[in-house]
């Protein structure tokens, strides 16, 4: 059994993702960020960079205790290794997965990031900022538009890479992005979309679409903590 501590944003989707198209049995433990529970002491024994997602893999390959994986792109090899699946055991088809699955983690999501920061969350506009990052996230998903040119996915075949990207994807429109600049891109996009376990992936995520993420308390709590100051009884 899988315990994935979770929430619905991009950097959660992509595990669930992984999740239902390996089959794995898992349950959710809800991380509500907004409310700060990313700081609680229990959750930063497993994930001490207090952000989600982080797993628990109560039966891990080796047999012996549970082990605990925290970052999404770590998760994603830890599962594909422990699975067999999604990512190639061949050196070249390896190093092709690897190196997307950094570059989503090093890049595409960092960037995008900062464009919804800007964007949608900072309490006044930054014109510099929200231009600069806008202008980033574009050269990126030109970046993948030219790599998806010819091929189906990401790094050939179905793999954890796609998995990283897609969920970066899904908020275009908000990034100042049409897909319909990208073509490959925008191809690769609905055929991500339309497989059956990206759609049970996001289903998961709806029973925690409670309210709006970001509302003023959530705002002071994702961006306005420090490495020294947590919640009140946390």
């Amino acid at each position: 059994m899988i315990e994935l501590h979770y929430w619905p944003t991009p950097n959660g989707h992509k595990i669930t993702m992984f999740l239902e198209e390996a089959g794995l049995a898992y349950e959710i433990k809800p991380v509500d960020i907004g409310r700060g529970a990313q700081f609680e002491a229990d959750f930063l024994k497993i994930a001490p960079n207090n952000r989600m997602p982080a797993i628990v893999d109560h039966e891990p390959a080796d047999g012996g205790a549970p082990i605990s994986v925290f970052e999404s792109g770590a998760i994603l090899q830890y599962l594909a290794e422990k699975t067999g699946q999604f990512l190639p055991a061949d050196l070249r088809g390896r190093t092709e997965v690897m190196q997307w699955l950094f570059w989503q983690m090093g890049g595409l999501g960092p960037m995008l990031g900062q464009n919804h920061h800007f964007k949608v969350y900072a309490p006044e506009p930054v014109p510099y900022a929200i231009d600069r990052y806008v202008k980033e996230t574009t050269r990126l998903y030109n970046v993948l538009n030219r790599r998806l040119a010819d091929r189906d996915f990401v790094a050939g075949a179905y793999s954890i890479a796609d998995m990283a990207c897609y969920p970066w994807i899904v908020p275009h429109e908000r990034q100042g992005q049409n897909l319909d600049d990208f073509p490959h891109l925008k191809r690769w996009f609905e055929a991500v979309r339309g497989r059956p376990a990206t759609a049970r992936a996001y289903e998961k995520g709806e029973p925690y679409r409670t309210r709006e993420t970001v509302d003023e308390e959530a705002r002071k709590i994702l961006f306005g903590q420090t490495d020294t100051v947590a919640p009140a009884g946390t």
